[in-house]
């Protein structure tokens, strides 16, 4: 061992690196000795007079890091990096990324990039510091992959080493670890990384459920102590018989992933039935079939049981046959059948290819495997809501997956509960734009169909498709197809986006009840553009329209813009009715311009069940203690309850005032239904709320359903002044392309 080195190291730290640097002597790869001794001594002395919570000294840290680094024959640069992984950040700048490349380069410095916390980032509140730090390790795990590597290999010393930290600590640690450490190792395949990640995990979440499925393991493992082993010999015995080169292991399952299986399942532990399991490690692919030949014919299998991960690969490359059999004693216990290869991936996943300098990989076949966060981020910009970018990390990393296929016989993959849409996308941007149709195993199914594992689905397109429709943004489950649709609408939309947006923020605005200008509405919108990093107004107003933003995540921002352009004590008389935005104000709740019985001043309320306008006939019932509620009188429920003459007392004459019906006052507006029935295209609901926007009718709330396979039924509440203005407004909207009629106040 080098003098500068034992030298300069107390006796523990000694030992550690001395073991470290035996190891990756003694491995098949060939690394820079001299650069890693470097960058250890450089770290050691940045990391001087520093300790851990445990009282350690911070630089077994690095090493632990490191050692890991190198069970997954990560290279030179990447042991380097995990050494000086916390010097940028925790060594009071004592050096930054510029001293790094010029002492150890540029690919050091890179990695060691990537792998710094956030710090000083000027963001509103701790959940969007915590989105964009895991944007920035996607962002620099797109560039290199070694980063995601090196940090997950940092969280697993660091879980090791949590019983130091405080209880609140080890929570928010093993959270953030089982919802996006652990689910990243198993993208990546690193299934023995994963595995431990989610048992520390755990461990510190639920202690008491954590030991209490260790001890029934141990229990159960001492009960049929010699099941196993009797299982290993004779499978060992026929797989010699039939003259295959093998090697058997045998395990019980994780406490996780027990654990797991009884909550998500709501079973007991001698329900589980693949607590027992045996691995056979083969040489060739035709051996791991001839071996299942083999394991069938001495032992009855479980049906439904087998999985041929061979023929269809996980999207993390992992693969293998499964299956599960009934041994002897009419225990079930699971056999996993692979090659020494296939067993390589399995533990260290896309690790296992990270052979850039021996060349055994090519770093485009690498790129290839990561699509994936390629595609998560590829649009990231667009993505400026915390929860959003959350919930597509849950979505397309850490999902449970399906696999279906094209007509061709190719295999996709998807998250669980993923629709024909998401399909469509995932195979191209242009085949989802154009898509009219599809049908699933031969058979026509509606796009909004949710997939199942083994389909064959068929996209049907046509050059004539007018593009995605709005509300496939409510049913995609993919953020690949979620913005694959925005940017759509963002490219060829830009007009009808701008109009939808400020049409959603006016009807923000109109929860204050207060009046204000357009001139006002876009001073406001460009006060929360620039506080979101956006250069126009008119930019906001798209993003909100094709998606992007959503105006409930922006509401705070908004209101807190409003109060300040919009001052309530603001003399009305300076500005005319003809500039003003119009509010729909609440239906009459006392006179509200109706006689009853000649008599004016009765407290009445308008029916819910038929919404009567000014102008409309109305009829009046007087209820018990709500005042006189009023009808339209050929509202339906007026026709049944006449029916009983027992109530003929209560029914009274009623009509509107007639400067109530002749009015056009932006102050008096009344909500009425609207039910359109139409065909389903594409842009109809774009087409609708544009057309509402242009004429100024408020568009409270609107619910589609299905009516048959090429049509679709609105029910829209629109807020008007009188009967002829409803009339107006139902004119309009029977001109737009492919409705087929409207009809007032059904249900």
């Amino acid at each position: 061992m080098d003098k500068d080195i034992s030298l300069n190291v107390p006796q523990t730290e000694f030992d550690m690196i001395k073991n470290f640097l035996q190891t990756i002597e003694d491995s098949d790869y060939k690394y820079d000795i001299d650069k890693i001794k470097r960058a250890f001594l450089y770290a050691k002395e940045l990391h001087k007079e520093q300790f851990r919570k445990s009282g350690d000294p911070y630089i077994t840290h690095p090493i632990a890091v490191a050692e890991i680094c190198a069970s997954l024959g990560l290279d030179t640069d990447s042991l380097c990096a995990a050494f000086l992984h916390d010097t940028v950040e925790d060594c009071n700048d004592k050096t930054d990324v510029n001293d790094i490349k010029k002492k150890f380069g540029e690919d050091v410095a890179l990695l060691v990039d990537g792998l710094t916390k956030i710090i000083r980032l000027e963001v509103e509140d701790k959940e969007e510091a915590h989105m964009e730090n895991l944007r920035k390790m996607l962002l620099a795990m797109a560039k290199d992959i070694r980063v995601i590597f090196i940090k997950l290999c940092d969280r697993l010393h660091n879980m090791r080493t949590l019983s130091a930290k405080s209880e609140g600590k080890q929570r928010v640690t093993a959270l953030e670890t089982m919802h996006v450490y652990a689910p990243l190792a198993h993208r990546l395949g690193m299934q023995r990384i994963k595995q431990e990640l989610e048992n520390l995990a755990l461990s510190f979440l639920d202690p008491i459920g954590y030991e209490e499925v260790r001890d029934d393991i141990d229990k159960k493992y001492g009960t049929n102590q010699c099941f196993i082993e009797n299982a290993k010999a004779h499978v060992s015995e026929k797989l010699t018989e039939n003259g295959i080169h093998f090697t058997l292991e045998g395990r019980v399952k994780s406490v996780y992933s027990i654990y797991r299986k009884m909550y998500n399942q709501n079973k007991s532990f001698d329900e589980i039935y693949d607590f027992y399991a045996l691995r056979i490690i083969v040489d060739t692919e035709l051996e791991c079939y001839s071996s299942l030949g083999i394991i069938h014919e001495i032992y009855n299998s479980m049906p439904g049981r087998f999985k041929d991960y061979i023929s269809t690969p996980k999207p993390n490359m992992y693969r293998s046959l499964h299956t599960t059999v009934i041994g002897r004693d009419g225990i079930p216990f699971e056999v996993q059948i692979r090659t020494r290869e296939m067993h390589r991936i399995a533990e260290y996943g896309v690790a296992a290819h990270w052979k850039y300098k021996t060349g055994e990989r090519s770093k485009q076949e690498i790129d290839e495997k990561l699509s994936w966060v390629a595609k998560l981020i590829e649009t990231e910009d667009d993505t400026r809501d915390p929860e959003e970018f959350m919930q597509a990390l849950k979505v397309d990393i850490f999902h449970d997956e399906i696999f279906v296929f094209t007509p061709k016989g190719d295999v996709i993959s998807l998250p669980l509960g993923a629709t024909i849409i998401d399909f469509a996308y995932s195979i191209h941007s242009a085949i989802g734009n154009r898509m009219i149709g599809a049908k699933v195993n031969g058979m026509i199914a509606p796009i909004d169909r949710k997939l199942q594992n083994g389909e064959i689905v068929q996209i049907l397109t046509s050059s004539s498709s007018k593009g995605p429709s709005r509300d496939w943004l409510k049913i995609v489950q993919t953020s690949e197809a979620r913005n694959k649709i925005r940017q759509w609408f963002k490219k060829e939309q830009r007009s009808e986006n701008i109009v939808v947006g400020k049409a959603e923020i006016d009807r923000e605005f109109r929860k204050y009840n207060r009046d204000y200008t357009e001139a006002q509405r876009n001073e406001i919108a460009a006060h929360v553009a620039e506080r979101m990093g956006i250069n126009e107004v008119d930019d906001l107003y798209s993003a909100i329209g094709y998606g992007a933003v959503s105006v409930a995540k922006i509401s705070t921002r908004l209101r807190d813009e409003f109060d300040k352009v919009i001052n309530p004590l603001d003399n009305r008389d300076e500005i005319t009715e003809k500039e003003l935005i119009p509010i729909p104000r609440k239906p009459k709740s006392k006179s509200g311009g109706i006689i009853i019985d000649g008599e004016s001043g009765c407290q009445v309320k308008l029916a819910k069940c038929c919404n009567p306008l000014p102008g409309d006939k109305i009829i009046g019932f007087i209820t018990k203690g709500f005042g006189v509620s009023i009808h339209k009188h050929d509202c339906p429920n007026v026709i049944n309850a006449r029916r009983n003459v027992e109530n003929d007392d209560r029914w009274v004459i009623a009509h509107w005032e007639s400067s109530v019906s002749q009015s056009s006052s932006v102050e008096d507006m009344y909500e009425v239904l609207l039910q359109i029935h139409a065909e389903d295209r594409a842009l109809l609901i774009a087409d609708i709320s544009t057309l509402l926007a242009e004429m100024k009718v408020p568009l409270l709330q609107i619910n589609t359903m299905k009516r048959t396979a090429y049509t679709v039924v609105l029910n829209i509440t629109v807020a008007c002044k009188n009967i002829e203005h409803c009339h107006s407004i139902v004119a309009r909207l029977k001109n737009i392309n492919g409705i087929d009629d409207i009809y007032r106040g059904r249900t």
